[in-house]
């Protein structure tokens, strides 16, 4: 045994930090703006994307004016058109709001519909995605589209067809997916150079503090008093 998953992951780290540095940075310059203009982050990922998109949500060194867009059916219907309208619709959407939609794939309907739906109210989007796999899948929607296609800043999670990324001698297909991991990586310096962003720019970041600490929660609820009718519903 040789931490096999260790090993994938430095090469998956290594892929990020050769390809996806400008990305990050104009992903992280459009979560400051937004910020900075009022808004808020609001991020979605359907079936097991959830991962990613409750980390940058509500979580110590996060900020603050995020949200985490809950799809109650757990993905169960993402690769059927027309369900997405009926959540989003519930969905507060204010003028500069900025999403992330997380899809390995980007080919199923609800993560494509959603993105239409963000677009036409004119918000920024930004897209994480296994981009090469994504371009060479054949979109579940009707338009033909791929979730990508709708984004301002794509982040590449650099994934494998099928995520997985390890194979065991023996076994028919491989184990140990990477999505998730690449993911976070991405979206977490994207946060952080947002509020370094922030900060350049004489903007103090809303940041929560764990809630394990001393001061913490009484920190955290009386900023969160400032964004209480944006952050505490669909």
């Amino acid at each position: 045994m040789g931490l096999e998953f260790f090993n994938q992951s430095k090469k998956i780290m290594e892929q990020l930090e050769a390809a996806e540095q400008e990305h990050i940075h104009e992903a992280a310059i459009l979560v400051s703006d937004s910020i900075r203009n009022g808004g808020i982050l609001q991020a979605f990922g359907s079936g097991h994307s959830y991962a990613g998109a409750i980390e940058v949500c509500g979580r110590a060194g996060g900020l603050i004016p995020s949200k985490l867009i809950r799809d109650k059916a757990e993905g169960m219907y993402e690769s059927v058109e027309g369900n997405a309208p009926f959540l989003m619709r519930q969905v507060n959407i204010g003028e500069n709001d900025i999403f992330i939609l997380i899809s390995n794939s980007g080919r199923n309907p609800f993560a494509i519909e959603m993105a239409d739906y963000i677009k036409k109210k004119g918000n920024k989007l930004i897209v994480v995605t296994a981009l090469e796999v994504s371009k060479s899948s054949t979109s579940r929607h009707s338009s033909g589209k791929l979730l990508y296609e709708f984004a301002d800043v794509v982040l590449d999670n650099h994934s494998t067809f099928g995520d997985a990324a390890l194979e065991v001698e023996g076994l028919d297909c491989k184990v140990c997916g990477t999505s998730s991991l690449s993911t976070c990586l991405l979206l977490q310096q994207m946060i952080y150079e947002a509020i370094q962003d922030m900060m350049a720019k004489g903007y103090e970041p809303p940041v929560y503090k764990s809630a394990n600490i001393d001061g913490g929660r009484e920190f955290n609820n009386t900023l969160e008093q400032k964004y209480a009718d944006r952050i505490w519903h669909i």
